[in-house]
């Protein structure tokens, strides 16, 4: 219980963060491009950041055992997702149900949930989920890129490796890993004192992601027409799949192993989240219903204030 109070006022700060956004985005402070822009900066910049940061601590067995778990845990859970769609979709292959099997299985993990998670758990919570973030950036260049487009369509794979959250885990692991190593190492005061200021400086700009990516998700709430699409069930189809089923799903499932509990309510949070901001950059690349996944993303976010800290609470159970 002390956790999903905790939760729900991580999401009320993230939520006053977002009015302002769409505050920013109705008085026209802030444009579509220059939100554009931001988010860009945010997702290419702040956001691998962070999760270099995440891995600046002492090596310990435990954190990468728990990384692993997420990783794997990740790789599952997208599998059942994708298997559970595949059911219940298995006679729809037009383009609203391309949009809402999309908003089901990529939940806005990086995005939104970084903030989340380091508002709940801290650096440790974040260091975690880049396991989970990892496998959705694999997938979401995979599987995601042939959802809309096609079996035909050739995978960007380079785009996967070269994604800088990517880069950011996998140098950060690698300074990670190397502390053992370095640990009988003394370096001069004076670089010692540079790289000091460096690590502050990269704490800084980590410390951006919540208010910009909030900030940003307002500004794309305050530019989409809901009223047009309001009434459309698909997107109520995708909020119940993103934000009721999948969570459940995966806590019915990975309950009953032995997973380090933040570990586990880490990857539950994470795929609480609401739909991600990718799927209506997928599908305005592939013309295929991009208002309607901007409504999915919107009454998603709006709907997640809700949802993630009762998935939070039933994932302390």
């Amino acid at each position: 219980m002390e956790l999903s109070l905790i939760c729900i006022k991580q999401i009320s700060v993230m939520f006053i963060l977002v009015a302002a956004g769409i505050l920013c985005g109705k008085i026209k402070l802030i444009d579509k491009e220059t939100n554009s822009k931001l988010s860009g900066f945010v997702l290419d910049v702040v956001n691998p950041v962070l999760i270099f940061m995440s891995y600046q601590k002492e090596f310990d067995t435990q954190l990468l055992k728990g990384l692993g778990t997420a990783f794997v845990i990740g790789f599952i859970s997208y599998g059942i997702m994708i298997g559970l769609l595949g059911i219940l979709y298995r006679k729809r292959d037009d383009d609203e149900a391309v949009v809402e099997k999309f908003a089901a299985v990529y939940s806005n993990c990086a995005f939104m949930g970084i903030p989340l998670i380091n508002g709940l758990f801290g650096s440790e919570g974040v260091f975690y989920l880049t396991g989970y973030v990892t496998v959705f950036n694999i997938m979401v260049w995979t599987h995601g890129v042939m959802l809309f487009g096609g079996k035909e369509t050739k995978l960007s794979l380079k785009k996967v490796f070269t994604s800088p959250s990517i880069i950011a885990v996998f140098s950060g692991l690698a300074v990670f890993l190397m502390k053992p190593l370095t640990a009988g190492v003394t370096l001069p005061g004076a670089v010692l004192q540079c790289l000091d200021s460096v690590l502050n400086a990269a704490d800084y700009i980590g410390s951006m992601n919540t208010p910009l990516a909030m900030i940003c998700a307002g500004v794309t709430i305050s530019n989409t027409r809901i009223g047009s699409h309001i009434k459309n069930p698909g997107v109520y189809r995708g909020a119940l799949l993103r934000l009721i089923i999948c969570p459940l799903s995966l806590w019915l499932v990975f309950r009953w192993f032995p997973i380090p509990p933040m570990v586990f309510m880490t990857v539950i949070a994470a795929a609480s989240c609401p739909a991600a901001a990718t799927g209506t950059m997928f599908a305005l690349r592939y013309n295929k219903c991009p208002e309607m996944s901007a409504v999915v993303f919107a009454v998603t976010t709006l709907l997640s204030a809700v949802t993630i800290p009762l998935a939070v609470m039933l994932g302390g159970i």
